[in-house]
């Protein structure tokens, strides 16, 4: 797991965080560029330990990239462990090995770019001092606010500076999971955008909105923001000005997620969601909804918490029509618009919208995981006799 602490470096060690993250950046561009000439004059494709020695160990004697030497040695070579790693996974995607959305290939970095971050790994030495400060070398110590304990030694550390010129110190430590004592009860998710979750209780959970919220502060900052001249100190401000408005709103959704997350995690035993089309949702008029909802945000963090604590996790299929089935009697509707918040089944059911859906979801995440047996279909019904019965006339030959 990664555990995420905010670091205050002074500015000595600010400068030097930026030489590494300059050396970085330079390392990737130097291996992107090489692999594309290679690639462009048809000669061999360059293995990593050659790409390592050519642009670290030869470059730092050269006059032109001698200042390499000024930033850890594992720095660059995480960078072109990243390089590396983008390029396997591009070939993947292609190749069809890699499943999910097509991966681009790699791009080169930019100085200009919103964030930057480099990694140290156990070979470079870095370390928590018994003081709670983080060493790193050739940085110096760093202040770390601990939130929390590591559970245990961390196999490396990413230092990232985020576009609000925040920096965080990212650790890679190795956890077990922590089982919590078993539940009876078990729950399906609906979520939406009036209320951001419906669960199969009854219990509605009201969205917060958060960046409708902040829309007047956020554009009052953009309306600074467009009236600063291109290129002046006092567009830069107002860029972190409205960089931190929305790091704001980030923190504050994030937050909230957990919370709620850890909640339904504790209190049920198995938990079902659908499985949404955020992608596809994201491209329509409800964009900025869908976007302030963070609907994969959330199932990602049940995922993992389900996981972790001992819990059983579903996904029931997009083309489930849960809004549609009765969860009494299992009779499919026709399609619902999105203004009926609720209809009559002709077995006499009447169904809020959003609550027979997370009823439905968590009848066929039962069904998919578990070996109950659970109703998402209409019972089969005994057939009258007269059209049960084989007709001697129609029997095949022999019976």
């Amino acid at each position: 797991m990664r555990y995420n602490f905010r670091v205050y470096p002074t500015p000595g060690q600010q400068e030097a965080l930026a030489r590494a993250f300059g050396c970085a950046r330079v390392v990737y561009n130097d291996g992107l560029r090489l692999r594309q000439q290679t690639r462009e004059h048809g000669t061999p494709y360059i293995t990593d330990g050659e790409l390592s020695r050519r642009l670290i160990t030869e470059a730092k004697k050269t006059p032109e990239r001698a200042w390499l030497s000024e930033v850890s040695s594992v720095v660059l070579q995480q960078a072109l462990a990243d390089l590396n790693t983008a390029y396997r996974n591009f070939f993947a995607s292609i190749t069809g090995e890699r499943k999910g959305r097509t991966v681009a290939p790699p791009r080169f970095r930019s100085r200009k770019d919103n964030r930057q971050s480099i990694r140290f790994t156990k070979n470079s030495r870095f370390r928590v001092l018994d003081n709670g400060r983080l060493r790193l070398p050739k940085v110096g110590d760093v202040v770390v606010r601990w939130s929390r304990s590591l559970p245990s030694d961390p196999s490396s550390v990413t230092v990232v500076k985020d576009a609000a010129g925040r920096y965080f110190a990212s650790f890679v430590v190795q956890t077990t999971d922590e089982p919590l004592p078993a539940s009876a009860s078990e729950v399906g998710i609906d979520l939406g955008l009036t209320h951001f979750a419906v669960l199969s209780d009854g219990m509605k959970v009201a969205a917060p909105k958060f960046l409708r919220r902040a829309a007047r502060t956020l554009k009052r900052l953009q309306q600074d923001l467009s009236r600063k001249q291109k290129g002046s100190n006092n567009r830069k401000k107002a860029v972190v000005k409205v960089a931190k408005a929305h790091a704001r709103v980030a923190d504050t959704r994030r937050d909230w997620l957990h919370k709620l997350s850890t909640t339904i995690v504790r209190d049920n035993q198995a938990v079902y969601v659908e499985d949404l089309a955020v992608a596809g949702l994201a491209r329509t008029r409800l964009a900025k909804s869908v976007h302030d909802a963070g609907w994969s945000t959330f199932v990602g963090m049940l995922e993992y918490k389900a996981a972790r604590y001992g819990r059983t996790f579903g996904r029931v299929d997009r083309w489930f029509p849960s809004t549609r089935m009765c969860s009494d009697c299992g009779r499919v509707a026709d399609k619902l618009a999105l203004h009926v918040r609720s209809w009559t089944c002709p077995c006499g059911s009447v169904h809020d919208r959003d609550v027979n859906a997370a009823r439905n979801i968590r009848a066929a995440g039962r069904a998919d995981l578990n070996d109950r047996g659970a109703q998402v279909r209409p019972a089969s019904v005994p057939a009258p006799r007269d059209e049960a019965v084989t007709h001697r006339e129609l029997a095949p030959s022999g019976v």
